[in-house]
């Protein structure tokens, strides 16, 4: 093989596969059903296919007594033993470990030979017993037991330990992509000053021609005017031409650096995994039942800043479940649900991150507190302090409600960790308690990196950005309803006024908005105002940054992003725009063709990554070329929009599996023809009578991989 790292697809598919699985299984433990063990036997079956292939038989053993506990419960809704569950999650734990194991193997050729991870970096195996499930409350110190965001894709569900997270395994590709976008940057700029050269030569050729039209310079030579005109023609349109691509390469070269910036970025929804796991041990722990509900999982912001929030949640969702949630009979008896609920809420206001966790418990018990807080010396005998006070005393960490240290509770250190985490981010904790009903812990930090979609308008000789998702309507205005709007500070609707603010007056610039123009209608936290600008210049993705500390900045501003030159370009603040408008009052790629090749291209259908990859280096380094498709529908598609000369394909696919795939391609007159090969990890007779049966030309198993035989049988059956 042409790579170097045989596991370098492996460890990105399993890790992804092991997210989801996490997710799965807790899902079936609060919403049982067939359709969710059908969705995790899938992604098992995936993970099992995948590992044997690359020859990781511990993975793949785990993978399939994964498959062995779920299998009897395909067809039944009912939820799962407790036992049956504990043995899920032990499992899923024990794959965790193992994937996060291979990114930390040094030695590629050993696994190549089959070697497994080295072991003392795998987790022991956990006992099904239920002590073992609670996650355990570290030390102040100590990180969570869940990894935070930014091993994702290369093994978010595995144990992290805390400071700076595991590098994601795409970085370095992410590296590479940006120093070549940056070295294609700047080979722009002497191409805009020679297209601005070309113009020049453009104009001073058009002048000669006028010349020799009117006779001011002697030549007889009628040719010779028709040439130069010719030559200013020719010169114009290949001006506008170079313009014109420059122009084009520039906003492509833009957005796809945007966008590859964005990629570092990570969002909300990895940590969700892990807080949900932290609930349901809580829970199991405390012999109770709670929800999880989350929102706001697309919100992107830098890893390490949410590996941070990450560990600091660990803690307050567990207080929520220990401290907040009452048991059942309680809950009953209080005309509550049986069941409790925790709901994590993220959401991004401007540059900053706002992180709530809402129970609806008892809230926090204020006498208990003030009785913990007099024994420790904190308060004064006698002293009745109001309720914001003591929900201060537990900011400061080290009162706890709990009777005795447990797995869970008792160090009195969680919204402690909670409030240091907010100091080292430069942000703010708070507490929302409403007794009986439940309570709200409120973490809001700065984004150092934010990720957004922006709207770029230019006012006077400035061109700025506007967050899109404030966007609500671009309204071009006419000369008149310019005039009126920048008069009354006002603007006409959807049948309402709303405060109007031309952008030159919030820069601060001396240029007034003349003639026709554009007003961009913006809202945030449910106000509406309108922004005139000069005109709309385009969209755009892009990475904004925090303004330095020295470099103050106009209320106006949120932020500030890199052009392609280099240039800093500002990012304005909706909810800064809206409040100042108040105040004031009265954007192709071209494809390469199909080259002629002596054989018809490979098809390979399989979903999974790993495989389609291998069998893509394996297939390329023998001299094919390959075409890939990720599931049977979308390989059905491009075998009839393409004439191949073989296909390979899977079995296990969700929707149409490689049966029917094999089937229905021997069924179309226009396939029919097309040799076809299962891969497969199933290795039994029945199996393969079934791929003779629907017309496989040759059946290839995973366990068996043999590199060599596959490609036999590839040149005995690829048409040409």
């Amino acid at each position: 093989m042409a790579d170097r790292d045989p596991l370098r697809y492996f460890r990105i598919e399993a890790a992804e596969l092991v997210d989801q699985i996490s997710a799965g299984v807790l899902d079936l433990d609060q919403q049982p059903g067939t359709e969710v063990v059908a969705r995790l036997l899938r992604y098992a079956h995936t993970l099992k296919g995948a590992a044997r292939v690359v020859k990781q038989p511990e993975i793949a053993e785990r993978a399939h007594a994964f498959e062995e506990v779920l299998v009897p419960h395909r067809d039944d809704d009912a939820p799962l033993p407790a036992d049956e569950m504990r043995e899920l999650l032990r499992l899923n734990d024990e794959i965790a470990g193992r994937v996060a194991a291979l990114n930390q193997s040094q030695d590629p050729e050993a696994i190549v030979r089959g070697s497994p991870a080295p072991q003392p970096q795998v987790p022991p195996p956990t006992p099904p017993e239920p002590a073992a499930l609670p996650a355990h409350e570290p030390e102040p110190a100590a990180p969570p037991e869940k990894p935070g965001p930014s091993e994702r894709p290369s093994g978010s569900a595995a144990a992290s330990d805390g400071g700076t997270p595991p590098e994601r395994a795409p970085t370095a590709d992410l590296d590479e992509l940006l120093d070549a976008i940056g070295e294609a940057t700047s080979r722009i700029a002497p191409l805009r000053e020679g297209s601005r050269t070309l113009a020049g030569i453009h104009r001073r050729v058009e002048t000669l021609g006028d010349r020799l039209r009117t006779g001011r310079v002697a030549v007889s030579d009628t040719v010779a005017r028709s040439s130069v005109q010719r030559l200013a023609a020719d010169l114009g349109a290949l001006g506008r031409r170079l313009i014109d691509a420059v122009d084009q390469v520039e906003r492509e070269l833009d957005e796809v650096r945007g966008r590859a910036e964005g990629l570092r970025l990570v969002p909300a929804g990895t940590i969700f995994t892990a807080l949900r796991r932290a609930v349901r041990d809580a829970a199991d722990a405390e012999g109770k039942r709670v929800r999880f509900h989350t929102t706001g999982a697309d919100v992107r912001m830098g890893p390490q800043l949410l590996n941070q929030v990450s560990g600091a949640f660990l803690h307050v969702v567990r207080n929520a479940v220990v401290h907040g949630i009452e048991p059942a009979e309680q809950r009953v008896a209080a005309g509550k649900p049986a069941e409790g609920s925790v709901t994590v809420q993220v959401k991004r206001r401007g540059r900053w991150a706002e992180f709530r966790c809402t129970d609806d418990g008892r809230g926090f018990d204020l006498a208990a507190l003030r009785r913990t807080a007099q024994d420790r010396g904190l308060l004064s005998p006698g002293a009745a302090p109001d309720p914001r006070t003591l929900i201060d005393l537990v900011l400061r960490g080290g009162i706890s409600t709990s009777p005795s240290v447990t797995d869970v509770a008792g160090r009195g250190i969680g919204m402690d960790v909670a409030r240091d985490v907010a100091d080292q981010l430069g942000g703010t904790v708070s507490i929302d308690n409403r007794p009986g009903q439940g309570a709200t812990v409120q973490l809001v930090v700065p984004l150092t990196l934010l990720s957004m979609n922006g709207l770029l308008v230019e006012t006077g000789e400035h061109t700025v950005t506007m967050p899109l998702d404030a966007v609500r309507r671009c309204v071009r205005l006419t000369p008149e309803e310019t005039a009126a709007a920048m008069d009354t500070g006002r603007l006409a609707h959807e049948g309402r006024v709303v405060p109007f603010l031309p952008l030159c007056r919030a820069l601060r610039q001396d240029a007034e908005l003349t003639g026709t123009g554009v007003a961009i209608v913006l809202t945030a936290d449910r106000e509406t105002a309108a922004i005139g600008v000069d005109r709309l210049a385009g969209t755009t993705t892009l990475v904004a940054r925090p303004l330095p500390d020295l470099a103050p900045a106009a209320p106006v501003i949120g932020s500030v992003s890199i052009d392609l030159d280099g240039n800093p370009r500002l990012v304005l603040d909706p909810h800064g725009l809206i409040a100042e408008a108040r105040q004031v009052g009265p954007k192709s790629a071209g494809a390469a063709a199909d080259t002629d090749q002596r054989q018809l291209p490979i098809l390979v259908v399989d979903d999974s990554l790993t495989t389609r990859m291998l069998e893509r280096s394996i297939l390329e380094s023998a001299g094919y070329e390959v075409d890939l498709a990720a599931s049977g529908e979308e390989g059905l598609e491009r075998a009839r929009a393409r004439e191949y000369g073989l296909i390979l394909t899977d079995i296990d696919m969700p929707g149409i599996d490689g049966f029917t795939f094999v089937a229905e391609t021997r069924a179309d007159p226009r396939l029919a023809h097309v040799p076809a090969i299962l891969v497969s990890s199933r290795a039994s007779a029945e199996d393969r009578r079934r791929g003779n049966e629907v017309g496989a030309s040759a059946y290839v198993v995973k366990g068996e991989f043999n590199q060599e035989e596959l490609l036999a049988h590839i040149r005995r059956l690829i048409l040409r």
